[in-house]
């Protein structure tokens, strides 16, 4: 059953992604014995741990990684469910919220950057079909880029999912009542939430301004074997 396209937060709702389907991003960086391994995907975290294993033995055995990874893989996964599941349950307070969205990615040769706005309130939008508009209308034909957006995108919902129960939490704690509920402000790692509802037609999750079209528009650069070369190496040499 669908979460309400609409919520107030004067009636918290429970800890959810703000999407059509509650998966979470996941994120692995793991180096053992100067192999490294990073990767970045989507995860639902109701499937069944034993999914967890199964996921680790079948990365190490098709990128070839030493059997050393296999533990640090599924300690990290596990340990990111965990914290997700850690909020399940608390209140989540998101009124009309409407938050910027940035894009500042390198795929591969493809570099892509845009700014937009996301409506909160809208649990039955999509990141994975926002993804797959974009990559259309742009002619991006690297099939490793819609993932990268839609996983961007989720990323930084989650954070802000996670905010919302702090604020929730903070609102509880000052005992402050309908008052402080109906008048909160914003954490600053929120970013600038707007109220900016009348901007979005019904079932939309995403607006760009008017004003900021020319500005906002998203920028797509594609970059030769040399320029990937000189990024991998700065990159390198930076870490």
């Amino acid at each position: 059953m669908k979460s309400p396209a609409s919520a107030s937060w004067k009636a918290p709702l429970k800890f959810r992604m703000p999407t059509a389907e509650n998966l979470i991003p996941i994120r692995l960086d793991i180096e053992v014995d100067g192999q490294s391994y990073k990767d970045a995907f989507t995860w639902n975290p109701y499937d069944p741990d034993s999914e967890v294993v199964m996921f680790a033995k079948r990365t190490v055995k098709d990128l070839k990684l030493s059997p050393g990874f296999l533990p640090q893989i599924v300690q990290s996964i596990q340990s990111q469910l965990a914290t997700f599941r850690s909020y399940e349950g608390q209140d989540m307070y998101v009124g009309d919220k409407i938050i910027p969205i940035k894009l500042d990615l390198q795929v591969n040769h493809t570099v892509i950057r845009d700014r937009f706005l996301w409506d909160l309130n809208n649990f039955d939008s999509d990141p994975e079909e926002f993804a797959r508009t974009l990559c259309k209308d742009l002619g991006i034909e690297d099939p490793e880029v819609e993932p990268a957006i839609a996983f961007a995108i989720r990323e930084q919902l989650y954070e802000i999912a996670i905010q919302n129960v702090t604020t929730a939490r903070e609102n509880r704690i000052s005992k402050k009542g309908r008052r402080a509920a109906e008048h909160f402000t914003p954490s600053k790692a929120s970013g600038a939430a707007l109220d900016l509802m009348k901007l979005f037609s019904f079932g939309s999750s995403v607006v760009r301004k008017r004003k900021e079209w020319d500005y906002y528009k998203p920028v797509l650069d594609l970059l030769s074997n040399e320029d990937v070369h000189a990024l991998e190496a700065k990159e390198e040499r930076s870490g």
